[in-house]
């Protein structure tokens, strides 16, 4: 629980000094992310890994966000989120 707390004050003090695109693994980092981003519902895009959909928030700010748990994705996840992120 500390990681997922710890996780999700570092994403608020990141969006808040501007930065836009996210991503996090681990069910329940992403879900501390996402709660503590007050986040109340997200469009689904493409996808990124099977199981694995690029988001983007409703409401401001407008964030795109990956969201996996951990054991989906394979070992390019990360970057080939960003890139479809864009």
């Amino acid at each position: 629980m500390l990681v997922e707390q710890a996780m999700a004050r570092i994403a608020v003090a990141i969006v808040g000094g501007g930065v836009r695109r996210l991503v996090f693994a681990g069910g329940e980092t992403s879900g501390a992310v996402v709660g503590a981003l007050e986040i109340r519902g997200l469009r689904i895009g493409r996808q990124i890994d099977p199981g694995v959909p690029s988001t983007v928030t409703i409401g401001e700010p407008g964030l795109a966000l990956a969201l996996k748990s951990g054991n989906v994705g394979g070992p390019d996840f990360f970057a080939k989120a960003l890139a479809r992120m864009g």
